[in-house]
């Protein structure tokens, strides 16, 4: 079987490092969901603005190889243990096929506005479907060794003139992105400034006894 996109989501990540490991760990994080041509129908999204959540199937393009291996080593593993391919949900699968669940905030144009994103900007959607919490909540399901780290943030001290160099509307985004810890686990020099590419700047940072320091803020060059 062949599948083409339907979509494309635009957010405010034009680079892996500072997604969040989840969806709906960063409540602002905004997307949009532009179809193809084909699939730009109003009559395809007739009744969609019913549910509030979406299941979104979608490529993670950046992260194809040739081969693929059945272990893994997740980075809030320390990223030395293996664990199982499908007991994870790492990028580097056998169909690198990605599973989201977003807010849908509005329909516009026949254009998706969700948020909780958790993608790379220009991602390829393949397909959509409604969340729907009698059969997909599941309260007492067991998360497995994902459990230990599902409340772990950093603190994030943000300078305010730092900040006032943020999109106003994405200064809350971009802490919380922060607060959720992009570094793998194995990665602890004190010393080292990381630095998250976010709604077009670069957002430099060190971490030291839990706290997040941002170190500076650099717009970029976005035109293309």
């Amino acid at each position: 079987m062949e599948i083409q996109p339907i979509a494309h989501i635009y957010t405010d990540f034009d680079d892996k490092f500072g997604i969040p490991r989840q969806s709906g760990r960063v409540a602002k994080l905004v997307g949009r969901i532009v179809f193809e041509k084909e699939y730009r129908s109003k009559q395809a999204l007739c009744g969609i603005e019913g549910f509030s959540h979406l299941w979104l199937i979608f490529d993670f393009s950046l992260a194809h190889r040739e081969n693929w291996s059945p272990t893994v080593r997740p980075p809030r593993l320390g990223g030395n243990k293996r664990v199982g391919v499908f007991a994870t949900r790492s990028p580097f699968r056998p169909n690198n096929l990605g599973l989201s669940c977003v807010k849908l905030e509005r329909v516009e144009d026949c254009e998706l506005v969700v948020s909780g994103v958790d993608i790379l900007s220009g991602t390829p959607i393949y397909d959509i479907k409604p969340y729907l919490p009698a059969a997909d909540c599941i309260p007492q399901a067991a998360g497995g060794f994902a459990d230990e780290f599902s409340d772990y943030r950093l603190n994030v001290d943000f300078p305010p003139k730092l900040l006032e160099l943020l999109p106003e509307d994405k200064r809350e985004a971009a802490i919380a992105c922060i607060a959720d810890d992009p570094r793998p686990s194995y990665q602890d020099d004190e010393q080292r400034v990381y630095g998250m590419r976010f709604a077009g700047c670069d957002i430099r940072f060190k971490v030291a006894d839990g706290t997040a320091q941002v170190v500076e803020v650099v717009k970029l060059n976005t035109q293309k």
